[in-house]
């Protein structure tokens, strides 16, 4: 909180936001929730422009399969990272949410052009 005073230029002309959190401390569940109230809701920007990335530290427990988010937050792609075991399946997920994003900017940039022709 801090640092709420440099929120407005972080979010200024975003096309994405990525949260990264550690599942396994409660505190951070309750953060995440204000987070894409700040930086999704309220830009507004789609859920399709926000990624979860749920980040299990070395050794830990990570029972990834239980973890179930309340709404909002469980309409957004979440991906798991273990950088350990499968750093390649977290490169993957990356590179698939960057191209959905460039879409999206794609698109609404096509749909500026057309407003402008037409």
């Amino acid at each position: 909180s801090r640092f709420e005073t440099c929120w407005p230029a972080l979010m200024k002309d975003s096309d994405g936001v990525i949260i990264i959190f550690n599942p396994e401390l409660p505190s951070h569940l309750k953060e995440i929730e204000m987070w894409y109230s700040c930086f999704v809701q309220q830009q507004p920007l789609l859920d399709s422009q926000c990624l979860l990335v749920a980040h299990h530290k070395p050794g830990s427990a990570g029972d990834s399969e239980n973890l179930s988010l309340a709404y909002p937050l469980n309409k957004l792609k979440l991906i798991h990272s273990n950088l350990e075991e499968d750093p390649e399946d977290v490169r993957m997920e990356f590179i698939k949410y960057f191209r959905s994003i460039i879409n999206i900017i794609n698109e609404s940039r096509e749909r500026e052009e057309m407003s402008i022709l037409s």
